[in-house]
């Protein structure tokens, strides 16, 4: 049997998570205690009581998300994974419980990302919509001949496709989409063109963050949302932890790619059970076990 463990990324949130894993783990609270110091502000009080409203807010929900999904699988005493992934933001969560990045420079390295990316949104007006029932190729060739920057962002499962960029040039593509034959093309309300070229000035800043901080090699392999392939060398890890800012997420790709190298149980830590239902729709072979974990 080989572990596949999974994080995954912003939009997982809901108010009040993360509070049974504080009032009834005492190492978690430690966890927690230490995230609002360094921090700089008490992202519990937001996660536990907050509004939805206040949740959405990019540089606290990828924090949030991190932290809930991080902290279950520290204080959850599972056996040590095989191969681990993370969808977008939950890529740092990843390597973090592979021992690639110890628990404060993750949650550093989150923020960081979290704040540029929340800049980058303000500055560079963006947005994001998802294709549904168009295979891959279809979508990319739209999004090529489209005028304006428009790029297929998170590759989610088989006919689902979530695509990113300018306001306009997303509208003309949505369009194009359901005359190619989707069922359907959805704007998403998110901050702006994440995984897209619009993200270039927060990759800037976070590669000044990332340069400056220890990568270990893992304990097994990460399957990275740049390649969908397993990846093991420190280097490597760091430079497409970063390229992943302004590059699609292979979500499909990867499982697919854990798959074909034995993967027989995949586990979601975190908030929610969106991979788990994504990953459901890429698997087709029996004999695979897909749940979330809890305490």
């Amino acid at each position: 049997m080989a572990r596949a463990y999974v994080f995954p990324g912003q939009g997982a949130q809901f108010p009040g998570m993360g509070r049974d894993l504080y009032d009834n783990v005492e190492q978690a609270r430690i966890y927690f205690e230490k995230a609002n110091e360094i921090l700089g502000f008490r992202i519990t009080d937001i996660m536990f009581d907050g509004s939805d409203e206040e949740l959405k807010a990019t540089r606290v929900t990828q924090p949030a998300v991190f932290l809930h999904s991080v902290i279950l699988a520290l204080c959850g005493n599972a056996p040590a994974p095989d191969m681990v992934a993370g969808h977008s933001l939950g890529e740092f969560s990843a390597l973090c419980v592979a021992g690639v990045l110890s628990f404060e420079d993750a949650l550093k390295l989150v923020s960081v990302r979290a704040e540029a990316m929340q800049k980058c949104c303000e500055k560079v007006p963006g947005t994001m919509a998802a294709v549904i029932a168009l295979d891959d190729s279809v979508v990319e060739s739209v999004c090529e001949s489209v005028d304006g920057v428009v790029v297929a962002a998170n590759y989610n499962c088989k006919g689902q496709v979530v695509i990113s960029g300018e306001k306009e040039a997303v509208a003309q593509a949505c369009v194009k989409m359901k005359e190619a034959g989707a069922k359907r093309a959805l704007p998403l309300s998110v901050g702006g063109a994440f995984h897209s070229p619009l993200m270039e000035p927060a990759r800037e800043e976070l590669a000044k963050a990332i340069a400056s901080t220890n990568f270990n090699a893992p304990i097994c392999p990460i399957y990275q949302n740049v390649s969908a392939q397993a990846e093991t060398d420190p280097e490597k890890i760091k430079s497409q932890l970063l390229e992943q800012l302004t590059h699609p997420v292979r979500w499909t790709q990867s499982v697919l790619a854990m798959l074909a190298d034995g993967a027989t149980q995949f586990t979601e830590f975190g908030p929610g059970n969106v991979l788990q239902g994504l990953i459901k729709k890429s698997v087709s072979q029996e004999g695979v076990e897909i749940s979330g974990f809890s305490l």
